[in-house]
């Protein structure tokens, strides 16, 4: 996947930066942990050098990933979207048409999409179904548990409801 820009809210692209900011600011406590460890001794049996090791190793690759991905943001202010058809930014209320159950997803990018709070990717299944779609449409989509057929109820950007 040949990637020029990914698109991420303002939110979403600060609570990154914060999170490099934390993770860069704890490479010197961890630096010393490894450095403490190294002094208890033997190293083939010394859990906390494997622990700190493993920890460094962790944040330096989550460091490198955020660092690689920052140049390749689109910064998208959601304040500023609006319109009929969903898009990213777009809060999209669904309604399984075989359960009536309904669910409300916020399209935002791979990087800040959780599904546990109600924003999913624009690239996941669910996600490019919905995308340029409008109210009352209806998408077919495989999901885990089975293909499930949703229809639009409303789209809203920032809580205001888009009326069809």
């Amino acid at each position: 996947m040949n990637v020029t820009s990914i698109p991420i809210s303002k939110q979403g692209y600060k609570k990154l930066e914060d999170e490099l900011a934390r993770l860069k600011s704890e490479r010197p406590a961890i630096i010393q942990a490894i450095k403490e460890a190294r002094e208890e001794g033997d190293l083939r049996e010394n859990a906390g050098y494997d622990a700190a090791r493993e920890r460094q190793g962790m944040a330096e690759a989550r460091i490198k990933y955020i660092e690689s991905r920052m140049a390749l943001y689109q910064v998208v202010d959601l304040d500023k979207l609006g319109g009929d058809k969903v898009v990213f930014g777009a809060t999209v209320e669904v309604e399984d048409v075989d359960t009536e159950e309904s669910r409300t997803f916020t399209i935002l990018g791979p990087d800040e999409a959780d599904p546990a709070k109600g924003s999913i990717s624009f690239l996941s299944p669910v996600g490019q179904a919905l995308l340029g779609k409008e109210e009352g449409d209806e998408v077919s989509v495989d999901i885990p548990r089975g293909r499930v057929t949703y229809e639009i109820v409303s789209i809203s950007f920032n809580g205001s409801k888009v009326l069809g």
